[in-house]
Formats: C-alpha cells, structure tokens, sequence
C-alpha cells in the first residue's frame, strides 16, 4: 500500500533504521536519530543501487514521488540516474568556478602573489564591486560584447566616463586571464573601444610658477592639520615621488644615516625598486616625526588606526583646506612642479631628472645603465632642489633659468 502524508509524518524512531515502502521501489527510511530519508532503490546495468531522493519534511512525499518518476523515466532512456546527479553536480561545480566573481577573485589574488601595489589592488577591488552586481555569476566564457555594455553604460551616462573606461580594462584583464588559464576562447571587450565616450584627459593641477610655490610652501608651514600630514606635505614637494609611495612609507624602508629612501618594488609603478636620496630638510622632518610615528610600522599613520596609512585623499583635502583650488594644485602635481623647474634651472641633466622621476626609459640598454648612473648627481640634486625650496618659501630672490641661456 503507498504512504500517506499522515503516516509518514507520524513515523517515530525506533531502537534501529527501518524502511517505509511507498511503491515503485521508493521508500522512507527512518533512522534511530529520527532522520526520514526518501530512497529509490533501482537496477542499472545489473547492479543493484539505491539513489537519495531528500529528507523530510523538506522534501514531502508528494516531491519525493515526483523525483521518482524523474528517475524512472531516465532508466526508461537508459540513464543511470545516478550517474546523471553526479555528472550535474560536476558541471555546476565547474561552472561555479567559472563565473566572473570566481576568475576576478583568482586572477586578483595571482596580482597579489606578484606583489603588486596595496593601491592597485584596493582599486580593482573598488572596480569590481562596480560589475559583480550584474556579471559576477555569470559564465565567464559566456560574457557578450553586448552584456558587457549594458554594465558600463549607466556608468558613462552618470558622467563617469573615466571608471567606465576603466572598467572595460579590467573585465578585460580578466577574461584575458580566463583565456590563459583555458577558461575562455573569446575576449569581447576590444570591440567595444569605440561604443563608449572617450574621457577627455586630464592633467594633474601643479604649480610651476616659483613665485605661487613660495606661496604654496609658507601656506603648509602655517597649516593646522596632523602632524603626519603636515609632514607630508613638507616633504612631499622635496622628494617629488608619487603620493602613494610616499602615503604607504615604512619606517623600515628608510636609512636616516645614509640619507636614503628605498622604496620596494611592489609600491612603485614601474615594479623596480627605487632609491630617493634624501635632502638634509627631510631628513629634520623625518627626525620629528619618528618620535610622534616611529612606535609603529607606518611613517604616516592615519587618525583612526596606526595599522592604516593616512588616506589616498588626505593631502589633496588638507590643500583645499589651506584655500588651494583643485585646478591649483595636486599632490601629484608636484612632480610635474620638479620636473619643470628642475629642467628649467639648467642644472641638472635630463637623465638624472627623469630617474629621480622614477620614469622608465624606452631603451632596454639606457634603462640598464641608468640603474646605477646619476647617483651622484641625483643627490646633489636633491639637497639643491630643497635649498631651492627653502629659498623660494622664505620669499627670496627668484632666478628664472632658461637652458642655452647665459642668464
């Protein structure tokens, strides 16, 4: 005789496992524990099996008959039901770990074994959260040009043309990445230059001009912000490096009696090592600010946590602060504010400008060389561009350099 609901949910347990037969070989099985488990017990191939069909009362008999019909009618095409289930778990395992969220996840996590920058990788995290809400369970092999584009478009129509770009990028690199790891055959996102609106480039806000950089340097003197900041903004300008390899500085990465900074690969842009000789200004601020900061790990921790440096926007925020517009200046700025005056002073060669810039030359055989050359004469450099500083914040006499001039 089949089941009926009322018995099967009137079943108790007994002292050991017993069987409930429903009909068509299905049973209930329950168990001294007082588990009811649904069965279907079939032959395949001359073997005897049992397949699992769900437990109670999550699965009621109703549902239970019907996955027994399901697997009747598989053995009927002969199917090994089975077999079927563990073939269908398979697949959905392997395409759970093909979805966008799982190659972004994995390739962010390669980016990170290669030591890439604490900055780049809290970026692509920020971008990824932008797509994962629509791409992340989808197929990464499956991904169109035309799906892709439907996630950057409200991005583009909000006016954020730059992190729509930006996002294409990085939808690239990880199905690029899929590709590599025979994850995917296609990469969609190159047709897609041209659908999006070009962002207009925009160039970092630097003061060339000495005179508005006396001002610029008196103003940070007379600020009254943290002591951390204060002192990055001090020597920021001395040192001219990108923001935030001066931001994620590690008292350990620095040599106070040599007067140099080294600046680990896996913080800079170009994935090299570089060495920032330091001006004896520096030095004094460093000095002050080891025995506010110097407890710790960071040079420049933030206000919150001395775990956590001071934020990616703390220094063009305290800049608005002192009055400073944000077309005015920035603190990548002044990198551009050395490079100009540096090369406009006449002093100094190019080579040893760009090196001190941390820029790579085009020529693998100059780029070589240029590891160990300029040293000397970046240091000289160095303490000239910060006397120089000095001389312009105290408002004194202003020389304007031209180069092939005998002015």
């Amino acid at each position: 005789m089949p089941l009926t609901a009322v018995e099967v949910k009137n079943a108790e347990s007994r002292e050991k496992p017993y069987k409930l037969a429903d009909g068509g070989r299905m049973h209930l099985l329950v168990t001294p524990a007082g588990s009811k488990l649904w069965r279907l017990a079939y032959r395949f191939g001359g073997k005897e099996k049992l397949l699992a069909l769900g437990v109670y009362p999550e699965v009621a008999l109703k549902d239970a008959r019907a996955k027994r019909d399901e697997a009747k009618a598989l053995l009927a095409d002969g199917v090994d039901p089975g077999a079927k289930r563990k073939l269908d778990k398979l697949t959905k395992d392997i395409s759970n770990a093909t979805t966008f969220k799982a190659l972004a996840d994995e390739y962010q996590d390669k980016l990170r074994r290669e030591g890439r920058a604490v900055a780049t990788l809290e970026k692509n995290e920020w971008l990824y959260s932008q797509m994962l809400p629509k791409l992340g369970e989808r197929p990464i092999s499956e991904l169109s040009a035309t799906e892709i584009l439907s996630v950057l478009r409200p991005v583009e129509k909000r006016g954020n043309l730059e992190t729509a770009k930006r996002l294409r990028m990085k939808i690239g690199e990880v199905i690029r990445f899929a590709i590599a790891t025979g994850r995917a055959v296609n990469d969609p996102t190159p047709s897609l230059k041209g659908a999006l609106v070009g962002p207009k480039a925009k160039h970092r806000a630097a003061i060339t001009d000495p005179i508005a950089l006396g001002a610029f340097l008196r103003a940070v003197e007379a600020f009254d912000g943290q002591p951390e900041t204060v002192a990055a903004l001090k020597i920021l300008p001395m040192v001219f490096t990108r923001p935030g390899e001066l931001r994620l500085a590690e008292w350990r990465e620095f040599d106070l009696n040599k007067a140099i900074w080294t600046i680990p690969a896996s913080r800079t842009k170009m994935r090299r090592e570089h060495q920032v000789p330091l001006p004896r200004q520096a030095l004094a601020i460093l000095a002050a600010l080891k025995e506010i900061t110097g407890g710790g790990r960071l040079v420049f921790p933030g206000i919150r946590s001395v775990e956590r440096p001071i934020s990616e926007n703390t220094l063009n925020a305290s800049m608005r602060r002192m009055g400073f517009k944000q077309d005015e200046v920035s603190a990548h700025g002044f990198r551009a504010t050395a490079s100009t005056l540096l090369n406009e002073s006449g002093k100094f060669s190019a080579d040893a400008i760009e090196r001190a810039l941390a820029h790579q030359d085009p020529d693998p055989i100059r780029r070589a060389y240029a590891r160990g050359a300029f040293w000397a004469e970046r240091v000289e450099m160095a303490q000239w561009w910060a006397d120089h500083l000095d001389t312009l914040k105290t408002g004194g006499q202003v020389l304007v350099y031209r180069v092939g001039t005998n002015s």
